[in-house]
């Protein structure tokens, strides 16, 4: 396998299991489903040591009064107090992990990167290629001591509804919808509207991990992204339906060394409930 250009924002499952009783490490459950309690399945089994975070919950801000769920990030005290929690503190190194690839574990290393902290890294393959492995599991709640967390909010991570206006104006940064193709097109509509933000290229999040939920080469997903225009120096913003797959597609061209890319934090959600915002329908 080619190497990332950053290969410390994944690591593999030997990687995690040779630091599982460092005391500077945490290691943090993000398994999550809308159609499924993911927290009983952590207390069923999860990584020795882990905490167990759910991002709809404990990394985002309450609904607006529209009532629309956003899932926008949380605010820095309410994010610190979350870290605290969960054992976090400006020095720990995190590692995430899910049942999907780093598809949920990459909404938390944004919200870490957009406060200020850079050492996380996404366990490549996650609870399915640890237990493959034959790799031990807990049950019940992992307890941790508290720590502290200090937020320092960092500019060039998230981008706003109306960074992505100006982006369909000026066709810069260019705009990347991971959503599925229904999605995108308008067929599946989990909006007020369906469709997708003009000039928006669709390439599904998932593209970048193989059946295993491992990743693909990364020359064979750099050259995905680059024949559709999205090279290393290519300004970017990633959107799907509430920031968490977008989260995922940011992570890996991060890893790939793409330097200007950011997530639109309320994505669809956001976007498709606005009736004063343009929207596309079909392919673009």
């Amino acid at each position: 396998m080619s190497p990332l250009e950053r290969p410390e924002l994944f690591w593999s499952t030997d990687e995690v299991a040779a630091k599982l009783t460092d005391p500077t490490l945490r290691i943090v459950d993000c398994r999550f489903a809308f159609d499924r309690d993911e927290r009983a399945a952590y207390l069923a089994g999860h990584l020795p040591g882990a905490v167990y975070c759910d991002w709809s919950s404990d990394l985002a801000a309450p609904p607006p009064p529209s009532g629309h769920p956003l899932w926008m990030l949380a605010a820095p005290d309410d994010f610190a107090r979350v870290m605290a929690r969960l054992g976090i503190s400006n020095d720990t190194l995190v590692v995430g992990y899910d049942s999907e690839g780093g598809h949920s574990a990459a909404r938390l290393w944004l919200a870490l990167r957009a406060y200020g902290h850079d050492a996380f890294a996404v366990m490549e393959g996650g609870l399915p290629k640890w237990q493959r492995e034959g790799r031990p599991l807990e049950r019940g709640e992992a307890h941790v001591a508290p720590a502290r967390f200090v937020p320092h909010p960092r500019a060039g991570v998230i981008a706003s509804k109306a960074d992505v206006l100006d982006a369909v104006r000026k066709g810069d940064p260019w705009l990347l919808d991971v959503r599925r193709e229904s999605e995108y097109t308008g067929e599946e509509v989990r909006a007020a509207r369906g469709g997708h933000v003009p000039g928006a290229v669709n390439i599904l999040w998932r593209e970048a991990l193989k059946d295993d939920w491992t990743l693909k080469d990364p020359d064979e997903i750099g050259s995905l992204y680059a024949d559709a225009g999205f090279g290393p120096d290519t300004r970017t913003i990633t959107y799907c339906q509430g920031g968490v797959r977008a989260a995922f597609t940011h992570l890996v061209l991060t890893a790939l060394g793409h330097e200007d890319v950011r997530t639109y934090d309320g994505s669809w959600e956001e976007w498709g409930n606005d009736p004063d915002v343009p929207v596309v329908t079909g392919r673009s």
